[in-house]
Order: structure tokens, then C-alpha cells, then sequence
């Protein structure tokens, strides 16, 4: 089956039979031999044929048409060169094996697409020339079409408008509806692949997903019709011929005839577990705020459960956009320790230090020069990170681990469209000390914060999908053992004694977490920022003017986790 074909077919300024325009196509009769009589135009005239005349006319063309000599079929219209184009389109287009083409005999009733255009009764108009505008017959006719793909032909019924000639034959006149009644000037007729919609779509354990609110725009998008584009030769797919409004305006194709039906699709299984979906959807709703969480399994890349809220809102879980704060920290302590950094470094902490002109300070109060690696990771030490960021790092240090280790800034296939974390490269280090602190020009979400929690866990990057089997796109490379080993023991110290440990309820025992809490331009409340993990699970939250990630990112992350992945 050809793919993509369509076909245009143009209208003239009149409709079947009424209106003007007829004295304006003139065609040469003769038979070709030279001379004056040779060149004679044939018009239409007032006249209009007997009935004996108009049958024998449409019965030639369609004829002609049902044997497939177009350029005959064309020659006995009023307008052979778009009569042709129009035929010849059709046909290779829609693919035919076969055409019977039956006159009915006369009636009164013009198709629907002629009779759209009907402005006044014949006797009202004029012709283009100035002459009284010509009278026809309209002639019914049955169409019969078969496709080797199906046993069983597409059968519709069509008019023909049919006007006497200046040489005192009939002619077919020539306008979109003679193909097919439905189809008037700004229509086109084409086919397209048709695939089956899989007919329930459920959790990773059968159970159904609808009542989530989070969840109906993947539902609606996997239960729509089918994908976009495909070739109807496709194992499983059926054609549908379909007329589609050719002008550019949007609107659903009237589905004309199916050639071949898809083969039924399987019910599918999302990688959502519905006990973590229904916390992830409490969890959001409770903060009262915008926000969103996102639940990975770290050892498939396997999405269990997303939620956002508002939900009639942006689904924030995947396509938000904003600083993420200091649980970036855990990106750019990975650059450290590559660097050559161990957790027991030096890792002194200034009260304050300036970025581009402007002072940064810490959560915590004071100075706190004997600090180490891990005291500024499960602290959240802003100056420690960057002040040793630039003493150890590059500017492009940041973005490329980011990349190369966790996966952000590769372009994610998930099985839903999300922003692809975006971490750019400045071009000097005052610039990017910013970033190490999760601030700067940094944007993500909590899919990807999640994301990284899971790489930490289990020290492979696997990008999240939706749908199992779906290609995930791979990191350049694995952190060291060691340096695992170090970026796990931060995380999981951060929950004992650190600024995670305030949570409540508290995290499962030996989980691993980071906090954060992201300064916004223009808005007086930080955003809350939490991303963790516990045995394989691990979930990222964001709570819009929440604060700390302690306390609202937090709780809304510590239980999802508790809920675990069973």
C-alpha cells in the first residue's frame, strides 16, 4: 500500500449543474487532422441533454474510468486536465484492484458535496461569458471498488452532473464529488495506516490505573488513535481510507473505508506500581502547594509511580523546569571525589563567599573551618562546595559527569514528553560555582533528581521508561568503585546525622538521601527539594515555596519509600 498518498481534487467556481462558469471551458473538437474545424472550441450550452444523451455520457465515462483509461474518462468531462489529474491521483493513491462503476439512472437529488455550493437555482445564474447559465442532468451511480488486502469492496453511491456540448454531445461536469459525494473543494482523500488501540491499559501487576489523576494524560495518549506517520505495509497495522479538510484546518478525518482492520493489540503493562502511585498522588496532594515526586527502580530504569499537583496543571514530575538546589550536591561531590577528594578531606566552611557579586551564605550559622567532605555534604555546606569547586574543578566539570556518569542532558525516550535536564557549560568559573550549589542556569525535575538517586543506589545509570522494553538511552561510563562507595556512604550518613535526618516520618533504615532548597529570582518562599533512596527504590520530590527539603519534600519522599517496592 502506498503510504502518505493523497489526493487533491479541485472544484470550479460553480456547483454540479447551477451557477456560473460553464462558458468559460471551451475544449477542441475535431479529430486532430488540422484546419480550421480541427481547432473549433466545444462548449457547454444552455441546452441541457435528453436523458437518453446524459445516460449514454455518464455511462461512457464511467466506463472508461471502470477500465481504467483515464485519459478517456478525462476527455468525456467538461474539464479534462483536472478531470485527469483528479482520476489519475485517485488511483494511485488509493490503490484499487479493481473499479465497477454502474449508471443508477436519473435523479433529482445532487450529492452532498455539489449541493454545499449551491447558491441559486439555475434559471437565477448567468454563465462567465454572459450567457444564460447552462442546465444538466444529474445521473446516480453505484461505485464498487476491490482491494487485494480485503475480501469485502468499499460500495458507495455518487451523482453525476451531466451538461450537453457544443457538438451536441454529453459530457461529464467535472467537479470533487464525482469521485466521491463527500469530498467538495477543500477536501482531500487519503489513506493512512490505522493501529489499534490496546483496549485496557494497567500497572506492572495487571491492576487498572484509572482512577489516578496524574496518570490520564498517558492513559489518553496510549488509548488515542493511532500513532503518527508508519507505513500501512506494517505487520499488525490496517489502512483506512480517510477525507481530511485539505485548507490546513484542524479536525478529525472522516474515516471513509476501512481496506484492512489492525490485528488486536495486547493489553498493556505500564512499569507504574499502582500501591506507589496511589501514595505518590496522597503525597503530593497533602503538601498543599505545587509540586510533584517521581518513583524510580533503580536496577530496571522502571518508572512506579508519578504524581503532580495540581493535576489539571503541567505535569511537573516530568516537564518542570527550576533550579533543583543542593541535591545537585550530589553531582558535584561525585566531580570532587574523581577529582581526588576522599570523605574525610578538608572541606572548610566560610559564614559566607561571593558568586558574581553577590554573597552566599549557609543554612547553618557560623563558620565551621575543620569541616570535611562528608561534615559539608550532610550539612549542606553552600560555601564549602563552592569554595572547593573552584579550587579543584573545572567549568565544564559539572555538566560532563552529569552526562557522561548520570545520563542528564542525553535525550530521554520515556514513553511520556519531559524536559531533558539542562546543565550548561560557562565559560569561567565564577559562572559555574553557582551549579555546583544547584543554582546558576541549572534546570531539571524530579524524574531526573530521581534518576540520580537510582544511579547512586546502584552505580549504572538506567534511564527512566514507562513502558517496558522501550529503548534507554546509555551513560558514557560507571563511577569507580570507590568513588560509589564514597557517594553512597554520604548519602547514607546524610540521613543519620545530616540535615535529612529531621525528617519525619523517618526514612527507612539505611536509606540514602540528599535535601535541597532552591533560591527562585522574583519569590520570596525557596523551593524544597528531596531525592533518596531505600533497597531498590528511589524517589525525588519538589515542593513550589516549601522551604526546606526536610520539610516538605521530605515527608512526601520518606513515605513513598516506606511503601517500598514489593
Amino acid at each position: 500500500m502506498n503510504k502518505g498518498a493523497k489526493i487533491g481534487v479541485s472544484v470550479i467556481a460553480a456547483a454540479v449543474l447551477v451557477g456560473g462558469g460553464y462558458g468559460a471551458y471551451a475544449l477542441v473538437s475535431g479529430d486532430g487532422s488540422g484546419g480550421a474545424e480541427a481547432k473549433k472550441p466545444r462548449t457547454v450550452v444552455a441546452e441541457p441533454p435528453s436523458q437518453e444523451l446524459a445516460a449514454s455520457g455518464a455511462k461512457a465515462f464511467l466506463d472508461a474510468w471502470g477500465k481504467g483509461d483515464l485519459f478517456a474518462a478525462a476527455k468525456l468531462t467538461d474539464d479534462p486536465d483536472k478531470a485527469q489529474a483528479a482520476l489519475e491521483a485517485f488511483q494511485s493513491g488509493v490503490k484499487p484492484s479493481a473499479v465497477h462503476l454502474t449508471v443508477g439512472g436519473p435523479t433529482t437529488a445532487p450529492s452532498p458535496a455539489a449541493s454545499k455550493s449551491a447558491s441559486a437555482p439555475a434559471s437565477a445564474s448567468a454563465s462567465a461569458t454572459g450567457s444564460p447559465a447552462p442546465t444538466g442532468v444529474l445521473e446516480s451511480f453505484k461505485a464498487s471498488l476491490e482491494f487485494a488486502d480485503t475480501g469485502t469492496p468499499w460500495n458507495y453511491d455518487g451523482v453525476l452532473g451531466v451538461v450537453k456540448m457544443s457538438d451536441g454531445t454529453a459530457a461529464v461536469h467535472w467537479a470533487p464529488s464525482v469521485i466521491h459525494p463527500k469530498l467538495d473543494a477543500n477536501e482531500t482523500i487519503s489513506i493512512k495506516p490505522l493501529y489499534a488501540a490496546p483496549s485496557t491499559v494497567t500497572d506492572r501487576k495487571g491492576r487498572p490505573l484509572a482512577a489516578y489523576a496524574s496518570l490520564a494524560g498517558l492513559l489518553n495518549k496510549l488509548k488515542s488513535a493511532a500513532p503518527q506517520g508508519g507505513d500501512p505495509a506494517d505487520a499488525g497495522s490496517g489502512v483506512v481510507i480517510s477525507a481530511a479538510n485539505a485548507s490546513g484546518n484542524k479536525g478529525a478525518d472522516e474515516k471513509l473505508f476501512t481496506i484492512k482492520d489492525p490485528k488486536p493489540v495486547p493489553n498493556l503493562k505500564l512499569t507504574i506500581d499502582a500501591d506507589l502511585q496511589a501514595a505518590a498522588e496522597q503525597e503530593v496532594a497533602a503538601t498543599g502547594k505545587p509540586s510533584s515526586l517521581v518513583a524510580v527502580e533503580p536496577s530496571s530504569g522502571n518508572i512506579l509511580a508519578y504524581a503532580f499537583s495540581p493535576s489539571t496543571g503541567q505535569n511537573r514530575a516530568f516537564s518542570g523546569a527550576t533550579a533543583p538546589g543542593s541535591t545537585m550536591k550530589v553531582i558535584t561531590s561525585a566531580a570532587l571525589l574523581e577529582a581526588g577528594l576522599t570523605p574525610t578531606s578538608p572541606m572548610p566552611c566560610p559564614e559566607t563567599t561571593m558568586v558574581t557579586g553577590k554573597s552566599i551564605s549557609n543554612d547553618e550559622p557560623g563558620a565551621h573551618p575543620d569541616y570535611t567532605l562528608t561534615d559539608a555534604f550532610v550539612n549542606s555546606c553552600n560555601t564549602s562546595f563552592i569554595e572547593k569547586g573552584k579550587d579543584v574543578l573545572k567549568p565544564g566539570s559539572l555538566p560532563a559527569i552529569a552526562k557522561d556518569v548520570f545520563g542528564l542532558g542525553l535525550v530521554w525516550q520515556t514513553g511520556l514528553s519531559n524536559f531533558d535536564t539542562d546543565i550548561p557549560t560557562e565559560g569561567n568559573m565564577a559562572g559555574a560555582a553557582s551549579e555546583f550549589i544547584g543554582q546558576g542556569k541549572v534546570r531539571t525535575n524530579p524524574l531526573a533528581m530521581a534518576s540520580v538517586a537510582a544511579t547512586v543506589q546502584s552505580g549504572v545509570f538506567r534511564q527512566p521508561i514507562l513502558v517496558p522494553g522501550m529503548a534507554q538511552a546509555k551513560a558514557a561510563r560507571n563511577l569507580s568503585p570507590e568513588v560509589l562507595g564514597s557517594l553512597q556512604s554520604l548519602m547514607v550518613q546524610t540521613v543519620r546525622s545530616g540535615t535529612a535526618a529531621a525528617v519525619k516520618p523517618a526514612l527507612p533504615a539505611g536509606s540514602g538521601a540528599k535535601t535541597g532548597t532552591a533560591e527562585v529570582d522574583n519569590s520570596t518562599d525557596a523551593n524544597s527539594w528531596f531525592t533518596a533512596y531505600s533497597g531498590n527504590l528511589a524517589v525525588a520530590a519538589e515542593v513550589q515555596g516549601g522551604g526546606h527539603g526536610a520539610t516538605a519534600a521530605g515527608p512526601a519522599v520518606s513515605k513513598v519509600l516506606r511503601v517500598g517496592n514489593k
